[in-house]
């Protein structure tokens, strides 16, 4: 640990306004040994971070923009599927490369980048993304306890408050408990879609004609809402601020040829995990597409109406309670990543360390209130689209991430000999303007109501 703690006060300052201000996620920070294994065994030591960051690319959010977009255009947004899973990828690279060169994650490298008046609103920002995160667990998990046990939502989103207890539970054993738990939902919830699909039937060449994309994608505006939201759920901002963090809970030496390594293991744990990501969301949207939008059904967007209809659809009650499952595996994996997101986003920009515990009852009480009165008033119509509204809120935020991490790590000031490749700058550059143009035109589209 001393040697963790020596990499991260001695990061280079050039271009950077100040010290780090301490280890991202001091309490895990380089808890998890990598030293004297070599090949495969070195490797799986560093494989986890980019599952805990998966996770956010398959949240209950997720489930209903994808289930919109199967359900009322088919297999036509599969190329935003796909689309959004490269962005994805790119961006998580660059999150590993600025969290392990330069010993800070996004958020610590903003309030040391930019005075102030900017970090705050950043901030506010950031945690404005959290909060609609937080907002789509609580409502897909209190969801899937009422399509499994029949519980009222309403109780159901109360009921979601006392997860904190299990994240506690996890961070006291250790973090590799922690990767385990998440990955290990991760199978229930892949195990799930593969019945779900092998009972669908999906039209295969429809979905790799899907996988090219069109110019509906802009012209239509209901289709671009939805395609907004899908990016939105897919490049999350939350998960930008954790997996910078979280990379760092490996020991790997601080010098340059420890950095180095580790940037290479990390990059490929997340680009194989986010592969895992993509099939699933992928699956998501099959199983809409080929359950519903080829029977007519093109208007399902809440999920237990989409619970109800799988069974008699798909001529079984397995695939209704596999999608149940599946939904609530997703709602707890989600907690334990918003938990930490949340602990590294307020810890980086403010220097404030909260308990665990009272950092993740704030951010609940904020997205629990909302989803109680939406409840109450609308019932499971008005969390549907108060799901795919938080995935578009998502979206919004995203380029206040999106730009300062590929300035960051574009900045050889700052990067020193960890820079990113030209090519990979260019590619996160044009990542960035196409969600800053997408976000306008959502925008514009409002204004003037069309």
């Amino acid at each position: 640990m001393s040697d963790i703690a020596q990499g991260a006060s001695t990061s280079p300052l050039v271009g950077w306004r100040g010290l780090p201000g301490g280890a991202s996620l001091a309490e895990v920070n380089g808890s998890v040994s990598v030293g004297g294994r070599t090949g495969l065994r070195r490797l799986l030591a560093f494989v986890g971070p980019g599952y805990l960051v998966a996770v956010g690319y398959m949240d209950p959010g997720n489930w209903a923009t994808s289930l919109a977009g199967g359900s009322k255009f088919g297999y036509a947004l599969m190329a935003v599927v796909a689309l959004s899973s490269m962005m994805a990828m790119l961006l998580q690279a660059l999150c590993a490369r600025l969290g392990v060169a330069t010993g800070r994650d996004l958020a610590q490298a903003c309030r040391d980048a930019f005075p102030k008046a900017v970090a705050y609103p950043l901030w506010l920002l950031a945690e404005a993304a959290i909060c609609a995160t937080d907002l789509a667990e609580v409502i897909g998990t209190a969801i899937g306890l009422n399509l499994l046990f029949h519980i009222p939502l309403e109780l159901g989103v109360v009921i979601t408050a006392l997860d904190v207890f299990l994240v506690l539970l996890l961070q006291r054993v250790g973090f590799r408990f922690v990767e385990a738990f998440v990955i290990g939902l991760l199978l229930v919830i892949a195990a799930c879609f593969a019945v779900q699909l092998a009972m669908a039937d999906p039209d295969f060449g429809a979905i790799i004609r899907g996988l090219a994309p069109t110019t509906d994608l802009v012209t239509n505006p209901d289709m671009l809402y939805i395609a907004l939201g899908i990016v939105g759920a897919t490049v999350m901002p939350h998960n930008l601020y954790l997996h910078s963090s979280i990379v760092q809970t490996r020991g790997y030496k601080r010098d340059p040829a420890g950095k180095r390594e580790a940037i290479r293991y990390a990059t490929t744990d997340s680009t194989i995990a986010l592969v895992f990501a993509f099939v699933v969301n992928a699956s998501i949207l099959i199983l809409a597409a080929a359950a519903f939008h080829a029977n007519g059904r093109t208007e399902v967007a809440e999920l237990g109406q989409a619970h109800t209809l799988l069974g008699p659809l798909l001529g079984g009650s397995i695939a209704a309670s596999a999608f149940g499952l599946a939904l609530l595996c997703c709602g707890l994996n989600s907690t334990v990543t918003a938990t930490l997101s949340g602990q590294v986003v307020m810890e980086g920009f403010l220097r404030i360390r909260l308990a665990p515990w009272a950092r993740r009852l704030i951010t609940r009480a904020i997205a629990i209130a909302p989803a109680i009165v939406v409840t109450l008033l609308y019932g499971e119509s008005g969390t549907a689209k108060l799901l795919v509204m938080s995935q578009v809120v998502l979206s919004l935020q995203l380029p206040f991430a999106v730009i300062p991490l590929v300035w960051f790590t574009a900045s050889r000031s700052k990067m020193g000999e960890f820079v990113a490749p030209r090519w990979m700058s260019i590619a996160a550059g044009l990542v960035a303007s196409v969600i800053v143009a997408l976000n306008v035109k959502l925008v514009f589209d409002f204004a003037t109501g069309s």
